[in-house]
């Protein structure tokens, strides 16, 4: 797979010399409390959609608000290079996920070495709904997800693995990278809010680090 640099979605923040790394745990029922689930059938699990926010004390009429729908498409990743890529065709968007080395040295690296951690330079929730990642070729995956609250810090993050047989679903407001396969490649199944709103925070700019993944198995 390869993709047009001038299709990101969101220019990447680099400059970091300092890393954050995340505690790493197996994705179970009992430890997702709160952030979300593990999925069997992706196609009869219900997504949260959330109603529009009232914007003063009138309610947001009944029967409106939340009519935006889900949206659903192929999620591409491949890594190339020490970069990680992603492209959303649920959505339409493009994204450099991370890179396995800080990023001027994956730039100059003619071969990419064995990936110990992936360095993620943002992460997002978003408002209107939940999303489900679901792997169609049985790889697993990483996920770093942070309980809701606009005042997140990297040492909020958690770094969940799935071993593939499953999805991921992560309910609205949890924040989240887009997930980070194990693989060179891998596709899932994305489903999600078809509002897709994005509250982001860019670990980079408001820390001075990358949140770093840790790709194995605990």
């Amino acid at each position: 797979m390869d993709i047009d640099l001038r299709d990101i979605a969101y220019v990447p923040t680099t400059g970091a010399r300092q890393i954050h790394e995340t505690p790493l745990v197996v994705a179970t029922q009992a430890s997702l409390d709160g952030y979300g689930c593990l999925v069997d059938d992706p196609k009869t699990f219900p997504i949260e959609i959330v109603r529009w926010a009232a914007q003063g004390w009138r309610p947001v009429d009944a029967n409106s608000g939340d009519q935006g729908g889900v949206v659903e498409g192929l999620l591409e990743y491949w890594w190339k290079g020490g970069a990680l890529y992603a492209r959303n065709n649920a959505v339409g968007d493009s994204y450099v996920v991370g890179w396995s080395n800080w990023p001027e040295v994956v730039a100059s690296e003619s071969s990419s070495r064995a990936r110990e951690r992936a360095l993620i330079w943002h992460a997002n929730y978003h408002p209107d709904g939940g999303q489900l990642f679901y792997p169609l070729h049985g790889q697993s995956f990483v996920v770093p997800l942070a309980l809701p609250g606009d005042d997140v810090t990297p040492d909020k993050f958690i770094t969940f693995w799935c071993g593939g047989d499953r999805g991921l679903y992560i309910h609205p407001n949890v924040w989240h990278e887009a997930v980070v396969p194990l693989d060179d490649q891998a596709e899932f199944l994305d489903r999600q809010g078809r509002v897709h709103a994005r509250i982001s925070v860019d670990f980079v700019k408001e820390f001075g680090c990358y949140l770093a993944t840790p790709l194995r198995r605990p």
